[in-house]
């Protein structure tokens, strides 16, 4: 019959070993961490920098900071409008509303309501698609791209009816 200072020394060397095997994966795992956050950083300092013979992408101010805009993904903040930023900033479905209100669709200058910009961008004019435009439409309002003229009509500002 083995001793209980036989056995608990045993199970202390399984212990042993599996804490030395854990801290082995962990620092391979803490190893490919670092790479792919270094590949990120690089990779932001890389698209970050402003290429030969190109125009400098527009900056936007977020909170205290610029940060450099070149084309938006669907999601992400639309940002306050000021004089020489291009749609181009804007989320895709941001930029289909103005596209239409700016006379992509032809019906350039004209004032519409949520339910005629879902049909204009090619969505169903059901309940839950129109309030998805609504809010698109009335967060491009609140940034100064898009005019509201009376509750639930928008419009492109006259002013840069032409130009964007």
């Amino acid at each position: 019959m083995p001793s209980v200072m036989g056995l608990l020394e045993e199970r202390e060397r399984a212990a042993r070993q599996r804490v030395e095997a854990l801290q082995a994966e962990l620092r391979e795992a803490e190893a490919v961490w670092e790479r792919f956050v270094i590949a990120r950083e690089t990779v932001g300092e890389v698209l970050a920098e402003p290429r030969g013979g190109e125009d400098v992408p527009p900056a936007v101010v977020a909170g205290e900071r610029l940060v450099q805009v070149t084309a938006a993904v669907p999601g992400s903040v639309v940002p306050r409008w000021q004089e020489g930023l291009a749609p181009t900033v804007l989320a895709p479905d941001h930029q289909r509303i103005m596209d239409v209100l700016a006379g992509g669709s032809g019906t350039r200058g004209e004032a519409m309501d949520c339910r005629q910009l879902a049909a204009a961008v090619g969505l169903e004019p059901v309940p839950a698609k129109v309030e998805g435009v609504r809010s698109k439409a009335k967060r491009l309002a609140a940034r100064g791209w898009l005019a509201e003229e009376h509750p639930g009509l928008f419009s492109v500002p006259v002013a840069r009816a032409g130009g964007s």
